[in-house]
């Protein structure tokens, strides 16, 4: 049974509209804000008037996966600019130029088409950090320690240039102290290189020292004592860190030079409780992305896990599927042969052909319906050759040019069952009524043939693997569906292809 969060996964797949519909909701309540008109009436007003002029963006992106698919890239950019270029561009316009000025909605409507073309460009760049980025090895090896010492790499450049270049300026150079001013004089930093690199080491040590208690907390504080002894205990060995190291840190950075330039930053007293909360504070700022960070990779090592083993029972299954078809098969060979049947050669061609696909194209992860309905055919044909008497075989095919590619050797298990315990057993003429229709979403697959031991549904290893294999390749997305009726087996197969 479904617990009711799971009935939300539709609408999982389409979070950016969520985005959109939350967005216009924050526009309505900060109008409501600013007009100080407390009343749902007037919130629901504005509400309501967002979501109208906003309907095109709201559509398209509730369309955007399947017009991905759909379309061709260049008219899927087509459709984009229309949406955010020029739609947005002409309502932004529009309602800026010819609405009463100063009125709610001159200003509403024209600030709301600029978040929503804000919030489309950053889902944009995300989309395609989340693409080709990652794909970066320099990104994947760098890890939040690095990034953080990066940053404070960069941030101790920035704020040495801006110590070198207010110099001297009354501005900012003053007796008290020099202030970093946003100045950024270069020339002054090349003839004062000398005093740039005394600022450059004294800064990066600064914060060093800040980054001693991060790493700490990120090393040391959460995996060793809050993941093993609990909440007590990292609190009291937070508090027991910086008891030990605070002072000691707090003597350093007030001996520095720069210290005394900037008009004594630090204390010279090294036991100011105002150094510890610094201290602290740093502790408490980076736990929850410490926390989160070690979570995400957490969380990806179990699907890496998780994916290697899904991996390892489809190769497996395959392996269990591949001899369960050519035994049948070599035994329709042999029984070719044993007949003498001039038939024998071609049919061993056949076979090459059908073994040169599994042994080929079963090991790719998807492969083109229009190849697996080669394979059914090649196969059937095949089989045909040895029967006696000839079964009704019908195989009706509707396959659209878009079709989404498929897991391979999915569909030959359904006939293969159906000539091993319905065709080939049958006393009379069997029947073999095959239907496929494919689309960009959907592909709906059926296999009737004659039945006549009632009871015996013998679904043997091929079934069986087929059921596994779908539940690993598309699970929550596809349906089969197996029964007896009125002396004929039916199968149904369909795959959500989105």
């Amino acid at each position: 049974m479904k617990r009711w969060y799971d009935k939300l996964e539709p609408l999982t797949k389409r979070f950016e509209v969520l985005l959109y519909i939350g967005l216009l909701c924050w526009m309505a309540l900060f109008d409501v804000l600013e007009k100080g008109v407390y009343s749902w009436t007037y919130y629901g007003s504005a509400l309501l008037v967002l979501f109208l002029v906003h309907l095109p963006v709201l559509v398209f992106s509730w369309n955007r996966e399947r017009w991905k698919q759909l379309l061709s890239g260049r008219r899927y950019l087509q459709y984009w600019l229309a949406c955010f270029g020029v739609y947005l561009g002409l309502l932004f316009v529009i309602c800026s130029t010819f609405l009463e000025v100063n009125t709610r909605f001159q200003q509403l409507i024209p600030i709301s088409a600029l978040f929503i073309f804000l919030l489309e460009l950053l889902l944009t760049v995300i989309a395609w950090y989340r693409k080709r980025a990652l794909q970066w090895q320099w990104i994947k090896r760098l890890s939040l320690e690095r990034s953080v010492l990066i940053s404070i790499i960069l941030i101790a450049v920035l704020f040495s240039i801006m110590a070198v270049s207010s110099m001297g300026n009354p501005e900012y150079d003053r007796p008290g102290g020099l202030l970093l001013g946003f100045e950024f004089n270069f020339w002054k930093v090349l003839t004062h290189f000398g005093v740039f690199l005394s600022f450059l080491v004294q800064f990066l040590f600064m914060y060093l020292c800040g980054y001693f208690f991060f790493y700490i907390n990120n090393r040391v504080l959460v995996p060793r004592v809050l993941k093993q002894k609990g909440v007590v205990m990292y609190i009291l060995a937070g508090l027991a860190t910086v008891g030990i190291t605070y002072p000691i840190i707090a003597q350093l950075l007030s001996l520095l030079p720069v210290n005394g330039r900037l008009g004594k930053v630090f204390s010279d007293n090294p036991f100011l409780l105002e150094n510890a909360f610094g201290a602290i504070l740093i502790i408490l700022l980076s736990l929850p992305v410490v926390l989160a960070l070690q979570w995400s990779k957490q969380n990806s090592r179990i699907m890496s896990l998780e994916k290697e083993k899904a991996e390892a029972e489809l190769d497996l299954l395959k392996q269990q599927l591949n001899p369960h078809f050519f035994f049948n098969t070599l035994n329709n060979l042999y029984a070719l042969s044993l007949a003498q049947s001039t038939q024998t050669p071609e049919s061993i061609l056949q076979l090459s052909e059908l073994m040169r696909y599994v042994i080929y194209k079963a090991k790719e992860p998807a492969v083109s319906v229009q190849e697996e309905v080669k394979y059914l055919e090649d196969y059937m044909q095949l089989q045909q050759i040895r029967l006696k008497r000839k079964p009704d075989v019908q195989f009706t095919k509707e396959i659209a040019g878009d079709t989404p590619l498929v897991a391979p050797l999915l569909l030959i298990v359904l006939v293969e069952n159906a000539f091993k315990h319905g065709v080939e057993p049958a006393e009379g003429t069997a029947l073999l009524h095959l239907s496929l229709y494919a689309d960009a979403t959907r592909l709906y697959f059926t296999c009737v043939n004659s039945f006549e031991q009632e009871g015996e549904v013998a679904a043997g290893i091929g079934l069986a693997n087929l059921e596994r294999r779908l539940a690993l390749l598309y699970p929550g997305k596809h349906q089969l569906k197996t029964g007896i009726e009125s002396h004929t087996f039916k199968a149904e197969l369909e795959l959500d292809l989105t």
